[in-house]
């Protein structure tokens, strides 16, 4: 390829430095889709023959049945992607091959190959997301009102629904399908036709292009189409994110199936045993999906460090673009798979779980709220009232609602009998009837409007 300007051929050293067909042959996809359109579009503009444009049209459909079929050979004196499928396109065709490659620049036709695979994986992300909020919804409607501890500072601080905890991970879920799709619409734009960083003196239509390729318009700038790389960062930041929100949904289940807790039996197809220990039944794909979370992060930091001090246009530092995204979306997808799984065929051991949330004085906080709504206390001296019931309550080793009347009356006298109907783990649930609030009823009607935002319903 350089032999009109180089003398003599790359040494060894430089040769394997500067492939990367090893990685990049991932794209051959969206290269001999980007060629396809690029070519009709040169014969629509009389810039090639209809004849060559045929002939090339043919040779890149053969190309695409013979790595759809064998894998994309990988030579490495030929790079990458582009010029192993030029290379291949010329053995087939002939010269005419050669005419593919008008008005056009390896530098623009990466950004746009590398624009419509990760298009691709973004796609894939919010699939596997909806296939996680399908299953949170299907186990938060079933255990709407089981009740369980909830935690603050991972001690026992309310009583939750069961329901009410996975449709939090719900909400998390629909953020991060948010967000990967507002990635999706500043990503739409198609670098074709940039050439290497000036544009073209050929007279091209990048808004052809830009349609046959499900674009929504040509990129505006050709310095800034080639040298772009925002939308791969926006990509590994959407599922950094997402891979945090699913390690803490890992870290969960991993805590709950302990055996202190007892909370879930993980199903035993994403669960592993012990080579010496033949009790031990081991979260793994939970802890891997924790794990992953943090190759994840680091492909993100990888990519930014590399592009933080480039100058325009295209520097061959972004070659290494690719390694990082392309292990993300590998990552993210195991992760979100398993946990869709993990979720769905998990039992949960909802009596373990009660009995947890009346043990540890979740229902404090249902004695304070009982003294301002009931006696008209301000909530401060209501919150001293209540904590001094709790040392009594510990003292004697009885939960707060085994406290007798005269216990209550020496605490303080406004304390009546009817203080007990506040104290039990169901009523302290049910009062939580706030908008968004884990009573029952508000589950069933946050899993009502997921359902309608699934399509569900």
């Amino acid at each position: 390829m350089w032999g009109g300007r180089f003398a003599g051929g790359p040494s060894a050293i430089m040769r394997e430095i500067n492939a990367s067909i090893p990685f990049d042959k991932a794209l051959w996809r969206q290269d001999i889709a980007a060629s396809t359109a690029h070519v009709e579009m040169l014969a629509q503009r009389g810039i090639v023959s209809a004849e060559d444009a045929a002939a090339i049209g043919r040779g890149l459909e053969a190309i695409a049945g013979e790595y759809e079929a064998n894998g994309v050979p990988e030579n490495w004196d030929l790079e990458d992607i582009h010029m192993v499928t030029e290379s291949r396109l010329a053995e087939l065709i002939g010269p005419a091959a050669g005419r593919l490659h008008t008005a056009r620049s390896r530098n623009d036709q990466v950004a746009t190959d590398f624009r419509l695979w990760v298009r691709d994986a973004i796609d894939q992300a919010k699939a596997g997301l909806m296939a996680l909020q399908v299953a949170l919804v299907a186990r938060a409607d079933e255990h709407a009102a089981s009740i369980m501890p909830g935690f603050t500072h991972l001690q026992t601080a309310q009583p939750v629904t069961l329901g009410h905890h996975l449709m939090a991970y719900y909400e998390m879920a629909e953020r991060d399908r948010s967000r990967f799709a507002d990635a999706r619409v500043r990503l739409n734009q198609s670098p074709l036709g940039s050439a290497a960083l000036a544009g073209t003196g050929f007279p091209i239509d990048r808004a052809m292009t830009a349609r046959a390729l499900g674009f929504d318009r040509p990129t505006r700038n050709s310095l800034d189409a080639v040298s772009d790389r925002d939308f791969a960062i926006e990509y590994l930041t959407c599922a950094a994110q997402t891979s945090l929100h699913l390690s803490r949904l890992a870290e969960e289940l991993i805590i709950w199936a302990s055996q202190p807790f007892g909370f879930v039996t993980l199903p035993d197809s994403l669960s592993t045993g012990s080579s010496i220990m033949p009790q031990k039944k081991n979260p793994d794909a939970a802890e891997l999906v924790r794990g992953h979370a943090g190759r994840i992060v680091g492909s993100l930091t990888s990519l930014m460090v590399t592009m933080k001090g480039l100058p325009l246009a295209y520097s061959k530092d972004m070659q290494n673009d690719k390694v990082p995204v392309f292990e993300a979306a590998g990552l993210l997808t195991l992760c979100l798979a398993a946990m869709a799984g993990m979720i769905e065929g998990a039992t949960f051991r909802t009596g373990r779980m009660r009995a947890a949330a009346e043990l540890g004085y979740a229902t404090a906080t249902d004695l304070a709220d009982w003294l301002v709504r009931q006696a008209g206390i301000p909530f401060r001296e209501a919150h001293h009232i209540t904590g001094a019931a709790v040392k009594l309550a510990e003292q004697k080793g009885v939960a707060l609602d085994q406290l007798s009347e005269q216990d209550f009356a020496l605490i303080d006298p406004r304390i009546t009998a009817s203080v007990y109907h506040a104290l039990s783990v169901d009523a302290s649930v049910a009062s939580r009837a706030s908008y968004g609030g884990t009573a029952p009823d508000q589950v069933r009607a946050r899993v009502a409007e997921a359902r309608i935002a699934l399509g569900q319903e």
